[in-house]
């Protein structure tokens, strides 16, 4: 039956929205290269460097961006990170990859981002090679990831290597920095809403280190002091550890470590709870200067949960998604033209789509996969000016048995159960994925690239509503009637620098189609049903654009400016006649203009401002009123638009030297400085005053946002 949740829940979810909106006003109110801070060995110097193979940054200048071999790869320089305006005093990595052509963010405030007309689900991100899922706190605010952790990340926009897979629109991969071999380290920093540390040093001086960075907001305190939200948990804490150690010449092992959680509730009535944590076992041994094997092995999990009180009843909802991994990759280089990657992943996935309890109703929908991939690939060089990197991966997925399975008709009701012996094999699919990869240097100042890719992806992210992405969206696996997303993208692109490469200029223009594609059936919302099977329709998704970015790389101004014209649609029968229509993603113009300039050697001053088209929405026709209950009618999906976002970021740092081992540092700034009020979803309501009996209501989530935070390194 018809859970009896689903519109009290939907109507908390408003509920949420809005007190997060009031944070804003509790708010006004109130490496070039990755940086090492000592010289090492020579030998640890090649083991780090391999590390993050791929992910190493180099620099952000324009002779990287020349030779790039791989199209459609974005490197964050770290550095150029820590420079960037950012939101309540904090750098995040999350919000510098919005900045970049192809990639939009996923709503205000928010940590997701849409990559080439992609949805925030379709990207998979990775930490030390373990998966994280929901990568924001405070509702997408800010992101689970500590910065003064990271050491470099790379976002592949779909073209990626074939040691990389899983997600349909893109793959980023972030790497966690080693602690300091030789001396310890500490640095300490208040913001406008958190408190940030981190330690770092050797355990054995030359062999063995240690870092442990931490996080807490302070949010709950600020809403202590109002009247309103007296009762009201709004707060978050992450934590990142790494240990290393050099194993003699050949052998090198990390452990790496992350925990986020967070925590709202209000009025004692209605709260929710989501958590991350994965931990990287890694191992990297060297057979022969020309040989060396990477293995990884590395366990997370994602927890939602969100409970509600109405009287004397009480209501819960939580859910699941849970990886342990097994990953080893052969690099070997048998001449000076050839590169191969050879390896191979096996994964054990457990879900809950979810599980909820609404007396007299407890349901529960779980399943467990195994998963296997293999892959090949070799970065051939056969001239000086001309690299190819060609590869194949293979995904197995395997659905195994245990809970139960049916068929559906059209209308979505249950025709047929399966019943299942834990463990067994119910279904297998297998998938080739080709990667081609093509880069041509004409010159020092000229460069072309072309690539073609397939991708597949058998974790699904149902979305709760046409706003951001939430902590309790319901999650779905590849089974007998949900296939996997399999997307083939083409692209072509140009780099062009001027002779003294202070200026650079790129293009690309690219062409995805994704086959099973999954939106909900006209009619049902994510609580409607406990089956997902039941309440969604897969189809056809494509999309294609051109993405444009012009760098400034020399003197004191840098920075770039880039523009994206991108289309984004879907086609799934029983949606919209079976006709294409405007994804709820698609954003038409997206334009970003980023710039950073050092006035000296202690004052650096930033700003950042942003365009795209508003979101695509669904809007009701008409509306019926039966037995005093409203019900609106939608002819069309996604046939209306919100209002174009924009906003000028600007923030300026200051940095002293206090003693010879003290640095001090202070910023602040402003977000959103003329304050545009930005759609972050837009409600449809009765207005009987209206000739049409509806009205539509805007929720902002932030005006003006000031900004303020204070480091000492020591």
């Amino acid at each position: 039956m018809k859970n009896p949740l689903d519109r009290r829940i939907t109507a908390a979810l408003f509920t949420v929205a809005a007190l997060t909106t009031s944070t804003s006003t509790i708010a006004q109110s109130s490496r070039s290269r990755r940086q090492i801070v000592v010289a090492v060995a020579d030998t640890a110097k090649a083991i780090e460097a391999d590390t993050l193979q791929d992910v190493v940054v180099t620099s952000a200048g324009v002779t990287r961006r020349l030779s790039q071999k791989q199209a459609g790869a974005e490197k964050i320089d770290m550095k150029e990170l820590s420079s960037l305006p950012a939101i309540f005093g904090e750098r995040d990595v999350m919000k510098s990859i919005q900045l970049l052509p192809g990639v939009k963010s996923d709503g205000d405030g928010s940590s997701g981002y849409q990559v080439r007309g992609g949805t925030t689900s379709q990207n998979i991100v990775l930490l030390d090679n373990a998966i994280v899922y929901n990568s924001g706190h405070l509702m997408g605010l800010f992101s689970s990831f500590n910065d003064d952790a990271l050491a470099a990340a790379t976002l592949y926009k779909g073209n990626s290597p074939a040691r990389l897979g899983g997600g349909v629109s893109s793959v980023f991969e972030i790497g966690t920095r080693q602690g300091n071999l030789f001396s310890h380290r500490f640095s300490a920093g208040v913001g406008l809403l958190a408190a940030r540390c981190i330690a770092e040093g050797p355990i054995r001086e030359g062999e063995a280190s240690y870092l442990v960075a931490a996080r807490r907001s302070y949010l709950d305190l600020f809403l202590r002091m109002t009247d309103n939200y007296s009762d009201t948990k709004l707060n978050f804490y992450d934590v990142n550890a790494k240990v290393a150690w050099r194993l003699g010449q050949k052998d090198n092992i990390s452990l790496s470590f992350i925990r986020t959680s967070d925590e709202m509730e209000m009025l004692h009535a209605l709260s929710m709870e989501w958590a991350n944590m994965a931990a990287s076992l890694r191992w990297f041994h060297t057979f022969s200067p020309d040989v060396f094997l990477t293995t990884w092995v590395t366990a997370s999990k994602f927890n939602s949960d969100a409970g509600m009180k109405m009287a004397s009843d009480a209501y819960t909802i939580n859910g699941f998604v849970r990886h342990a991994a097994i990953n080893a990759n052969l690099n070997w280089t048998p001449s000076s033209a050839h590169r191969v990657q050879a390896g191979w992943q096996s994964q054990l996935v457990n879900l809950r789509s979810a599980e909820w309890e609404a007396p007299p109703v407890k349901e529960k929908e779980q399943r467990s996969a195994w998963q296997n991939d293999f892959w090949l690939q070799d970065d051939w060089k056969p001239t000086d000016n001309l690299e190819i990197g060609a590869g194949l991966r293979v995904n197995v997925f395997t659905v195994l048995g245990g809970p139960q399975y049916y068929e559906v008709d059209e209308d979505g009701e249950i025709v047929k159960r399966y019943e299942t012996s834990r463990g067994e094999n119910f279904k297998t699919r297998a998938y080739f994925e080709p990667r081609l990869n093509v880069n041509l240097t004409i010159s020092d100042e000229l460069s072309f690239r072309a690539a073609y890719s397939r991708t597949t992806q058998n974790i699904h992210a149902i979305r709760t509503s046409t706003a951001t992405a939430m902590p309790i969206d319901r999650y779905t696996m590849t089974s007998n009637l949900i296939r996997p997303m399999v997307a083939n993208q083409a692209s072509l692109g140009v780099t062009v620098a001027t002779d003294r490469h202070d200026y650079d200029l790129s293009a690309e223009v690219y062409y995805k189609l994704i086959d099973h594609v999954y939106d909900y059936r006209d009619g049902m919302s994510w609580m409607s049903w406990i089956e997902m099977e039941r309440l969604v329709l897969g189809g056809k998704g494509r999309s294609y654009g051109a993405e444009l970015c012009l760098h400034k790389n020399e003197g004191p101004l840098k920075g770039w400016i880039s523009y994206t014209l991108s289309w984004s649609e879907n086609k799934i029968p029983g949606i919209s006649n079976g006709d294409w229509y405007t994804a709820s993603n698609d954003r038409r113009h997206d334009f970003s203009v980023v710039t950073t300039y050092a006035l000296n050697k202690a004052w650096e001053l930033s700003a950042a401002w942003v365009f795209n088209t508003g979101q695509a929405l669904t809007a009701p026709s008409a509306k019926y009123d039966i037995n005093g209950e409203t019900y609106y009618y939608y002819a069309s999906r996604n046939g209306y638009r919100a209002p174009a976002y924009h906003r000028l970021d600007i923030s300026a740092s200051h940095k002293k030297q206090l003693s010879a081992k003290v640095e001090r540092q202070i910023s602040f700034g402003f977000y959103n400085l003329y304050n545009r009020k930005n759609p972050y979803m837009v409600i449809f309501e009765n207005d009987d005053d209206k000739p049409s009996g509806t009205k539509a209501t805007k929720v902002s989530l932030f005006g003006i946002v000031p900004s303020i935070s204070y480091l000492v390194k020591f």
